[in-house]
């Protein structure tokens, strides 16, 4: 194969993009997310009190908490809307994070009762969580309207390789219930909704988080997933539709098919007060520009290494010129060697410095 440092730049970009056109189509490429940087975000209100794990999200404190914007499709708006809606609300004290998800569905079936199967083979429910955004160390969480979980703690998004999911990891002390406001497993009947309400206790989500609960005003990258599968009825009983993949309807849209993005998973707020009634919250902090203008180049890179085998730090050979980089010093700064690199990027004015390196980690450091 040519060896690109010795090539013209013009020349270079041209072969990239033939290249980079194949791999494409191959299916080798790492896809990039196809929608704005815009994850959604959510205010969620301190209370002092527990909540009854039932199901039924019918206790007082959970009338403090709003309801997320309905459910998109993992790829936003380049797709149709959902056509059952999904929502969600959130609430913490200082012992757990409540979650608690409306599912509308007239059709409700479960066939998954051991714990730790993989719940996603039927319609489920599934929970994300990123607690310091480095986009490394983060929980999944799934459920079923049997009440079947699965529980897993990974280490890094699978398109970084090697080991991935530890399986066997579980949320000591879990809390969760599932209510069906119909029946389940019975095709004769017209089912509504299956609410789904879970309390996870702080001290097992402090091996990634280094420090539980969150202080008031901290904010954890969370998303939450439903997965939806066509189904038939054979012999009074629910079958889904052979060779027909299934919905995946998120509240912080992926731009991919993919919730190992946790880069574009939603923020969550830890309130004591909350600053809106909507349960929102407006815009997102300069560290957090700073990781996604990384995160674009570490994309652009990782694709270049796929196809070449070797790093750069020529953004031309990239294709990472025309990237907004607000108030921050551009282009970032690379370190290659033969088998990694670094990148880094500073604010104008400030000593912090923000790093993204081979494996798609991200942090910070003073100068």
């Amino acid at each position: 194969m040519c060896n690109l440092r010795i090539l013209t730049a013009g020349r270079a970009l041209l072969l990239i993009f033939l290249l980079a056109l194949v791999f494409n189509i191959s299916g080798g490429a790492l896809p990039e997310p196809q929608i704005p940087f815009q994850p959604q975000s959510y205010a969620a209100p301190k209370i002092d009190d527990y909540i009854l794990i039932d199901g039924k999200i019918t206790d007082n404190e959970w009338l403090d908490a709003a309801w997320t914007d309905y459910f998109v499709d993992i790829e936003g708006d380049i797709k149709p809307e959902p056509y059952y809606q999904t929502k969600v609300k959130m609430l913490w004290n200082d012992y757990y994070f409540y979650i608690a998800a409306k599912l509308v569905e007239p059709h409700v079936w479960g066939t998954l009762k051991k714990r730790d199967s993989v719940i996603f083979h039927d319609n489920d429910f599934e929970v994300f969580i990123d607690p310091d955004g480095d986009t490394h160390n983060y929980y999944e969480l799934e459920i079923n309207a049997l009440g079947t979980v699965w529980d897993l703690l990974l280490t890094h998004p699978y398109r970084d390789g090697g080991q991935v999911a530890i399986d066997s990891w579980d949320i000591q002390g879990l809390q969760y219930a599932v209510d069906v406001d119909g029946t389940i497993n019975d095709p004769l009947s017209r089912d509504k909704a299956w609410y789904v309400e879970l309390g996870i206790p702080w001290n097992v989500l402090e091996e990634c988080a280094g420090k539980t609960p969150p202080a008031p005003g901290d904010f954890w990258r969370v998303n939450f997933s439903r997965v939806q599968w066509e189904h038939e009825i054979v012999n009074d009983q629910y079958v889904k539709k052979a060779d027909t993949p299934e919905h995946n309807w998120v509240w912080s849209p992926q731009g991919v098919i993919n919730m190992h993005y946790p880069e574009m998973w939603g923020y969550v707020y830890f309130f004591e007060d909350l600053p809106s009634s909507d349960g929102k919250v407006t815009g997102y902090n300069s560290e957090e520009k700073a990781k996604w203008i990384l995160r674009q180049l570490y994309y652009k890179m990782y694709n270049f290494y796929q196809l070449y085998g070797f790093y750069t730090d020529d953004l031309e050979q990239l294709g990472f010129t025309d990237v907004n980089g607000g108030n921050f010093d551009m282009p970032p700064k690379i370190e290659v060697t033969s088998s990694m690199y670094e990148a880094t990027i500073t604010r104008e004015g400030s000593n912090k410095i923000f790093h993204i390196d081979n494996l798609g980690k991200t942090w910070s450091s003073e100068k």
